[in-house]
C-alpha cells in the first residue's frame, strides 16, 4: 500500500467520521461533554468559512491539518461503542446516498461572531486607548 492511498484512506475516515459526529450529536445516548464537543466540531467542520483563512500561508492549512483531525479524534475517543457504531452507520448511508457532506450555517455565523469578537477586542484593546 502506497502512502497516497494511506492518505487517501485516512482522509476519506475523516470525512465519514465528522459526519459521524453530527449524527452522534442527534443520538440520545451520546453525553453532553462529548455532544458539546461533537457539536462545535461538526459546525466548524461543515461551515463554509474557516477561522484562518486558507489564503494565510503555512497557518491557514493547520486548522485543515492539524486542529480539525485532532478534534474529530477526540470526540470519537469521548463516544460509547454503541452510539459510535450507529452513528457510523447512519453516516456511512449519508455518504452513499447524498454523495456530499452536509452543510452548517450555524457553522459559518460561529465562525462570523468569532472573527466579530476578535475585531471587536483588538479596537478595544489597541485603537481606542489611543483615541
Amino acid at each position: 500500500m502506497t502512502f497516497g492511498t494511506r492518505l487517501k484512506g485516512w482522509a476519506k475516515r475523516i470525512k465519514r467520521d465528522g459526519v459521524t459526529l453530527w449524527f452522534a450529536g442527534k443520538h440520545p445516548g451520546t453525553p453532553w461533554p462529548a455532544k458539546a464537543l461533537g457539536l462545535f466540531v461538526v459546525a466548524y467542520a461543515l461551515s463554509p468559512i474557516d477561522l484562518i483563512p486558507d489564503f494565510i500561508p503555512v497557518l491557514g492549512y493547520v486548522d485543515d491539518v492539524l486542529l480539525l483531525p485532532a478534534l474529530i479524534w477526540l470526540t470519537i475517543r469521548m463516544l460509547p461503542a454503541d452510539v459510535l457504531a450507529d452513528c457510523r452507520d447512519q453516516a456511512d448511508r449519508w455518504m452513499r446516498t447524498q454523495g456530499a457532506k452536509p452543510s452548517s450555517r450555524v457553522g459559518a455565523v460561529l465562525i462570523v461572531a468569532l472573527w466579530l469578537a476578535a475585531g471587536a477586542a483588538l479596537w478595544i484593546w489597541l485603537i481606542q486607548p489611543r483615541l
